[in-house]
């Protein structure tokens, strides 16, 4: 295999995962090929020896593709181009004809991603909307959003809480699991600081991902219900002095050394089940978060 074959091989790697987020930022099952093939085309242009992470530069360069095309869009008030079969014929301009592209492929990315979030997507604005879908369907940290929308980190951070608000409705009406909720959190921290290994895989889902940002980045992602256990034991010793709160809506617990806030740990729950952790232990990210503290 030469250069060549071995860089289309390592982008056909990536290609679901890149066609995944353009379709997310765009709602149109050809305008996201279309990202995913001039991404392609620019990997051609560039010097692919000096890319440390490719998937990284990969789904960098779509996310401004697609930004730019969101921006001319809206520029022009146009909708997103309908899929139907003689886009579907059309082939992609490297790689041979667009994996995927049958009308059944196009129904089970749509039912993936859900009507009402995409009617909800195309109401925002275009930073807004690759912050979310960058960051909160694809764990993307808010560094990397920083350079693609080129703000500060911790304004893509205000950008993806916009969009998140917006999107769970400006006015949303209590949710009467917010109890349930508070009590799945409890036990996890209650079995962190008891140290129980069985108490926290059972809080845990299954397929749990516990992710990390601090001063250097992101940290590596953590996936499974003991592999993430493993790790909350680690957090035993600050799980003794946290305060409740909401961070982006969805609850949360801050770390607290001395006074001083150290660490904001967010949960999502899913079925009475932590289905994802979300660690900032960068204590100067801290004062740019949507966080409310709560009266314990």
């Amino acid at each position: 295999m030469d250069g060549n074959e071995l860089l289309a091989a390592r982008f056909e790697e990536n290609r679901s995962r890149l066609r995944a987020v353009a379709y997310r930022m765009l709602g149109s099952d050809s305008e996201a090929e279309d990202a995913v093939q001039e991404a392609w085309i620019r990997l051609g242009r560039s010097d692919s020896a000096a890319i440390d992470n490719l998937g990284g530069w990969l789904t960098t360069v779509v996310g401004r593709v697609c930004l730019d095309i969101l921006r001319s869009r809206r520029s022009r008030r146009e909708e997103p181009l309908e899929t139907g079969a003689a886009e579907a014929d059309v082939p992609g301009p490297a790689l041979g004809p667009r994996p995927g592209a049958d009308p059944e492929q196009q129904a089970l990315m749509a039912d993936s991603v859900g009507l009402a979030l995409l009617v909800v997507l195309e109401t925002l604005d275009p930073a807004e909307r690759l912050a979310f879908v960058l960051h909160d369907m694809f764990a993307v940290p808010f560094d990397e959003i920083a350079r693609i929308v080129d703000r500060t980190p911790a304004a893509a951070r205000q950008l993806a809480s916009r969009a998140r608000r917006r999107v769970r409705g400006a006015d949303p009406v209590p949710d009467p699991d917010a109890g349930r909720r508070r009590e799945v959190v409890d036990a996890f921290l209650a079995a962190a600081r008891g140290g129980d290994f069985d108490a926290l895989v059972a809080v845990l889902d299954p397929d749990v991902v516990a992710r990390s940002e601090g001063a250097a980045g992101a940290g590596p992602l953590v996936r499974g219900a003991a592999n993430v256990a493993r790790q909350a034991l680690m957090f035993a010793p600050f799980a003794r002095s946290v305060r409740f709160a909401t961070l982006d809506g969805a609850p949360a617990v801050v770390s607290e050394v001395e006074g001083q806030r150290f660490s904001v740990m967010r949960f999502t729950i899913e079925r009475g089940k932590v289905a994802e952790l979300f660690v900032i232990n960068d204590p100067a990210q801290l004062p740019g978060l949507d966080l409310v503290l709560l009266n314990d």
